[in-house]
């Protein structure tokens, strides 16, 4: 797709009217009234997953996001109440930050890690007694990261992947380039869209670009497409910082393309994407 048709594409979709929008989306797209709900969903669709596994004979796998961070409070409380035991759960978490200069992630005391942010968000709160094995929470490393791949075909393949959309369609790291959707686990530098929103957005390093992450380790694409389910979402914080709102409306309708990764799950057998109904608005102004 030309970049002068996406234009014309975007243009298209955000004039839209909501109710027409989920119409178009044909299923794919749910929208609730408050983000409170959509937190609410998303931690109990996950939990409703979990507990399918704790019936089974055999662990079932999910790639795992570190955000959106609301949804996991909620999970933890759902797990405690429900004394649901998590040791049929295996989590191939999505990506972490590495440094800027050499092939290893980011210190794990950094406020910026994946791998720190999740024990409080999550591990933390869990009574310990529910929690799977510690070997069955997995990040990518640099040691791992070229065996990831074969480690989740011998596991028996993503039940469910879980993730956000970034503002240019990324899912996990995996940002606009020829061949996305093919794309294996790997280090990457990470696009200046992504670092620019994330570094304002919600890190609290108030908007330090100089010395925020250029690099970071992700989950390929292509395993986030071959799991047998997949559940995004993405959505406005607030009401002063809007920036979903067409990025949305590209991942429920827009036209497959590298140039927004999400698109290429469009066509995926069992997707949802999940927001609330503020997001889904059409901008006031439709350049």
């Amino acid at each position: 797709m030309t970049h002068k048709e996406r234009k014309e594409e975007v243009r298209e979709i955000l004039a839209l009217d909501t109710d027409e929008l989920v119409k178009r989306a044909k299923g794919q797209l749910v929208l609730f009234p408050t983000l409170d709900e959509v937190y609410d969903y998303l931690a109990e669709e996950m939990v409703k997953e979990f507990a399918k596994a704790a019936k089974g004979k055999k662990i079932v796998n999910f790639i795992m996001p570190v955000g959106p961070t609301q949804p996991y409070r909620l999970m933890a409380e759902k797990i405690n109440y429900r004394q649901l035991n998590l040791k049929n759960v295996r989590f191939f978490f999505m990506d972490e930050y590495v440094d800027d200069e050499k092939d290893e992630l980011i210190p794990k005391t950094s406020p910026l890690s994946f791998r720190g942010q999740i024990g409080p968000l999550l591990f933390n709160r869990i009574r310990p007694d529910l929690m799977m094995p510690k070997d069955q929470i997995i990040f990518p490393t640099p040691k791992n990261v070229k065996d990831l791949p074969k480690m989740i075909k011998d596991a028996g393949g993503i039940e469910v992947c879980y993730g956000g959309i970034g503002i240019h369609g990324h899912v996990a790291f995996n940002e606009p380039a020829p061949g996305v959707a093919e794309s294996n686990p790997r280090i990457l530098e990470i696009n200046e869209f992504t670092r620019t929103i994330d570094s304002t957005r919600h890190c609290g390093v108030g908007g330090n670009l100089e010395n925020f992450p250029r690099r970071a380790i992700t989950m390929g694409m292509k395993q986030c497409l071959e799991a047998r389910k997949m559940l995004l979402m993405t959505r406005n914080e607030t009401t002063a910082y809007l920036w979903a709102n067409t990025i949305l409306r590209i991942a429920a309708l827009g036209k497959p393309g590298d140039d927004y990764p999400v698109t290429h799950a469009r066509y995926h057998k069992n997707l949802r994407i999940v927001s609330d109904y503020g997001t889904a608005q059409k901008p006031r102004f439709n350049i």
